[in-house]
């Protein structure tokens, strides 16, 4: 979980008082410009990924701190996102049908590993000959956007989940979830009427792992020792 100290020193707000947030200017210039990366917000047990849905499936979410009910599939994919601003991108700030309702779901970072561990993209399917039923877990490396939609060179990760996987996901690996739907819109209204540098979004930094043959296996870029940035969580 974010420390006191961190919540105290970036986040002066109890906006999202679980995640630490900061101004998007003094984020942007430490991420990686190009390449193939995870951005997150973590800790040493914990990440948190995004979702958006319908009010119905996220009050449930929220209520329960797991998903389900009449609306929620197991039986469906699932995608979650780990950076922000993709979510952001993805679903309109909370603007698009049946993604109004924004959702931060802090899992652990075990079974974040494990899904990254059983990933597949499309192209590493076809090597292995595997059929569809066969994964469980489908990788995306989609452009990632600005907060005003500009594509960009670096690209973001997209993670599908379905079958078992999705059923741990869903449930065993559930730290928190938190409906942050509000902040969202307060953000979007500084945004149109202040322009992004006035904005603040979670703190986020490269997410790496220690197991370099799933990194290699997803194909995650590493950056230069030089130019990586402070990829630290918040414990």
């Amino acid at each position: 979980m974010a420390s006191k100290a961190d919540l105290q020193s970036v986040n002066k707000t109890s906006e999202l008082p679980d995640i630490v947030i900061e101004r998007f200017s003094a984020q942007v210039d430490l991420w990686p410009r190009e390449g193939k990366h995870i951005l997150a917000q973590f800790d040493d047990k914990s990440i948190i990924v995004y979702q958006a849905f319908n009010p119905s499936i996220a009050e449930y979410a929220v209520k329960n701190q797991r998903f389900g009910g009449s609306n929620f599939s197991f039986e469906r994919m699932s995608w979650i996102k780990t950076n922000f601003l993709w979510m952001m991108y993805r679903c309109g700030w909370a603007s698009k049908e049946n993604q109004e309702r924004v959702l931060a779901v802090r899992i652990t970072r075990a079974g974040f590993e494990e899904i990254l561990a059983n990933a597949f993209t499309a192209k590493l399917q076809k090597s292995e000959g595997l059929e569809n039923d066969k994964i469980m877990v489908r990788l995306q490396w989609d452009p990632d956007h600005s907060p005003t939609y500009d594509k960009l060179p670096r690209r973001a990760i997209q993670l599908g989940l379905k079958g078992e996987i999705l059923k741990k996901y869903g449930t065993e690996w559930v730290v928190s979830i938190s409906d942050i739907s509000d902040f969202v819109k307060e953000q979007k209204r500084i945004l149109d009427e202040k322009g992004p540098e006035e904005i603040k979004t979670p703190k986020e930094r490269l997410y790496t792992l220690a197991d370099h043959s799933i990194s290699a296996r997803i194909g995650l870029d590493s950056v230069k020792k030089q130019e990586e940035p402070n990829a630290v969580g918040f414990s």
